[in-house]
């Protein structure tokens, strides 16, 4: 059993502990080019906050990882077979009851740790925040922790070069050839400022890629996806580590 897990650990041990901090992996279940599996999101997402959870536990961070949230907004992409959808509405309900029994747990800090585009708790965190006004409730999204030019030649968010390589480290029993991996080619919008950051609009995903891919995942290997996830699991630990043992009074310098 390792302690920091929720669902490996019994309550033998978890009656007696003080956790300090509580953290959350949420991905979500779609397609991901021809080559990588559906839950490709949650894969990556929960075997990163694993190992950085880890990492901090060795630390002295008393952080628990509660079990992973399978499912994300993925209204873009309804149209595509077995796509499942949470609206936003839903995934805050969810958030709004996770730490409801948190706080009665006597645990005030929650860490959301992101694992697809599709998903922004930024303004669900404001709202249930001020319906549990006693805990400090935080997101981060793994996949913009590190600077993915560092080791991919191909830019992409979706089954991409940075995903394939990751999966190739992670569960390679779970990645088909890449000689059967789509291209990732992907349509950008007409209207030249929704491709630029300060506008957006939701993308239609069946008509902005053939293959669900946004970008080229074949130069991906496994060692690539080893050094990314290195790099972001030594980011993510450090943040579990500081949120753990920073008293909620001494927040601001």
């Amino acid at each position: 059993m390792r302690p920091y897990i929720l669902a490996e650990t019994s309550w033998q041990t978890v009656k007696d502990e003080h956790y300090r901090l509580a953290v959350l992996p949420w991905g979500a279940t779609e397609a991901h080019n021809y080559h990588l599996p559906y839950g490709t999101d949650n894969y990556e997402s929960e075997a990163i906050v694993y190992e950085s959870a880890k990492v901090a536990w060795e630390r002295g961070a008393k952080v628990v990882v509660l079990p992973t949230i399978p499912v994300g907004v993925n209204t873009g992409q309804t149209d595509i077979a077995m796509t499942l959808n949470l609206y936003p509405s839903t995934q805050m309900a969810i958030l709004g009851d996770l730490a409801e029994s948190l706080a009665g747990h006597g645990i005030d800090k929650l860490l959301v740790v992101n694992g697809h585009g599709g998903n922004d708790f930024r303004q669900m965190i404001r709202e249930v925040g001020r319906l549990f006004p006693e805990m400090f409730i935080s997101t981060c999204n793994w996949f913009r922790s590190v600077n993915k030019q560092e080791w991919f030649e191909h830019e992409g968010d979706h089954a991409d070069e940075m995903e394939t390589s990751l999966m190739l480290h992670i569960r390679p029993d779970l990645v088909r050839p890449l000689s059967e991996a789509g291209s990732g080619a992907a349509k950008k919008f007409r209207v030249r400022a929704l491709n630029e950051s300060w506008a957006w609009a939701e993308r239609k995903w069946s008509s902005t890629t053939n293959d669900t891919g946004v970008g080229d995942p074949r130069k991906a290997t496994g060692e690539k996806g080893r050094k990314c996830f290195e790099e972001v699991t030594a980011k993510l630990a450090d943040l579990m580590v500081e949120l753990a043992m920073t008293e909620l009074d001494e927040l601001y310098m």
